[in-house]
């Protein structure tokens, strides 16, 4: 075997390799999962059934348990966690939190280390964790409608180790169509966050 085929060979057995391994990572349908975060999580802007957990768990199969709670901050969820990890034993849990931090005028390095012991408590319980960025809330970026993901977020999940699924909210928040208000999605808005994670969650291996 010349030396060019001799790579071509290798490089499509390590591939293979790489396939093999992202599916045997892959959560089958059923698995329970759970959505962990604050009014986005819970759907506040749209009917019930149309926020973004209702209508992942369609895409994947997942069961997916909505652990949403409308004004909800980092700094306090960690102390709920703990329950919910018990109840529910997700295999994965869906972090979108710290919205209502920024709101509040906490400093990012104080919401990162919040969010660090929510990870950290999740992965401690043997599930798998996926972050959403959220942007860093602010009177300017909410009138301007030119939100940015928070430099936290990827911080943290190349920290942690974690799947990071960077700028699906930030995008939506942009775009007034997709808003019920200022820093909610509406339910168009919602339907396109569930598909856009979906996406994100497919090239990470989880789905």
């Amino acid at each position: 075997m010349d030396r060019r085929l001799f790579l071509l060979t290798l490089t499509g057995l390590l591939a293979a390799g790489c396939s093999r391994k992202a599916r045997l990572a892959a959560l089958p349908a059923g698995s329970v999962v759970l959505a962990f975060g604050d009014s986005v999580t819970f759907g506040t802007g749209a009917a019930p059934g149309e926020d973004w957990p209702t209508l992942l768990a369609g895409l994947s199969g997942w069961q997916i348990e909505n652990a949403g709670i409308p004004g909800d901050t980092a700094q306090a969820g960690k102390q709920r966690l703990p329950i919910l990890l018990e109840q529910h034993r997700p295999a994965l849990v869906l972090i979108e939190i710290g919205g209502n931090d920024f709101l509040r005028r906490r400093s990012q390095s104080a919401v990162k280390e919040d969010l660090r012991q929510i990870i950290q408590l999740s992965t401690a319980s043997g599930a798998r964790v996926a972050l959403v960025a959220v942007p860093e809330l602010s009177l300017l970026t909410v009138v301007s409608r030119r939100p940015s993901d928070a430099e936290i977020y990827r911080e943290l999940a190349d920290e942690e180790k974690v799947v990071l699924i960077p700028e699906v909210f930030s995008d939506i928040l942009a775009q007034p169509a997709l808003c019920a208000d200022k820093i909610h999605p509406n339910a168009a808005g919602y339907r396109q966050m569930a598909s856009a994670m979906h996406a994100r969650l497919k090239v990470s291996g989880l789905l």
